[in-house]
């Protein structure tokens, strides 16, 4: 009996000290869930930036034409994007004068030229590689290996038609199909 007295005393005090503690961690729980909320910035003033957003936007504008196109290629495929349409399909009023336009306009000589890398030769993998290392600037070995496997690619833009003719003999020595837009 005296047994059961004391485990009882002991578990009431117990008790006692649990409801204590419970209003302790209530308030601090409060503070700091108060300390993560952000106040929002009032309109008109502009919001804070992010530091690793504006990094990121520090570099992609620090980036050149064709690695820009490799990125804007690179988020397409890992985002699963369509390509964009150049001009708006539902526009009404380029539709009726187009006929009259190309009867009186003179063809246009076009001065730049895209060479792009279709298809290429499994047996001249590695020299096709070692090529495309060379004809674009920055790029190693690893990131011309990936270049190669994601075919078809551009490896030049708005380039003269001379320099793409040779980018089409050189690559097609080493094995690459190319086609010339």
């Amino acid at each position: 009996m005296n047994s059961i007295r004391i485990m009882l005393q002991k578990n009431a005090h117990q008790l006692r000290q649990f409801h204590k503690c419970i209003p302790r961690n209530q308030e601090a729980l409060a503070v700091a869930v108060a300390e993560k909320l952000t106040i929002p910035v009032p309109e008109g003033t502009e919001k804070p930036m992010n530091p690793k957003i504006d990094k990121l936007a520090q570099e992609i504008t620090a980036l050149n034409l064709l690695e820009v196109a490799e990125l804007s290629d690179l988020l397409k495929k890992r985002l699963n994007l369509p390509d964009a349409p150049a001009m708006p399909v539902g526009s009404q009023f380029m539709m009726a004068p187009k006929v009259e336009e190309e009867e009186v306009a003179p063809k246009v000589v076009k001065s730049s030229f895209t060479v792009k890398l279709t298809k290429f030769d499994e047996k001249q993998k590695v020299p096709l590689i070692k090529e495309i290392k060379n004809l674009i600037p920055g790029t190693n070995l690893v990131q011309a290996k990936k270049f190669v496997e994601s075919l078809p690619q551009v490896v030049k833009a708005d380039i003269s038609k001379e320099e793409s003719e040779q980018l089409k003999e050189i690559l097609a020595k080493v094995g690459g199909e190319v086609i010339i837009d």
